[in-house]
């Protein structure tokens, strides 16, 4: 009987963890003013991660760009905005189809870009 209950409690829990990933969305948005130093990139990502439901934050000065994955069902693309706008930014969003290959939404690696961008 014990057995059976934590093999069900089991699945529900991996029921609930995989269909809350299917909710995860990312936008890329380019900020005004731009960003030029850490010290921006640090005023973005510590103002955002306060907004419920955003999962990851990865900035590029070298792509001038925000990338950001949350979670759908708890906060919305204006949420996002409102974020931005406490810090006095406004930002546009970014065709993931414009940036280069090694920036695409997919892999968001905005490390490797920014290694190029310095050779």
């Amino acid at each position: 009987m014990k057995k059976s209950f934590i093999t069900f409690m089991l699945l529900i829990v991996a029921v609930l963890s995989i269909s809350a990933k299917g909710n995860n969305k990312r936008i890329i948005y380019t900020t005004t003013p731009q960003m030029h130093c850490q010290s921006c990139e640090d005023k973005i990502t510590g103002n955002l991660r306060f907004v419920k439901g955003v999962k990851i934050i990865q900035t590029s000065i070298a792509q001038q760009t925000v990338t950001i994955t949350y979670d759908s069902t708890k906060c919305t693309t204006q949420d996002l905005e409102k974020a931005f706008k406490k810090i006095k930014y406004t930002v546009k969003e970014v065709d993931p189809k414009s940036l280069p290959s090694c920036c695409s939404a997919e892999t968001a690696d905005h490390k490797d870009c920014e290694e190029k961008k310095k050779k």
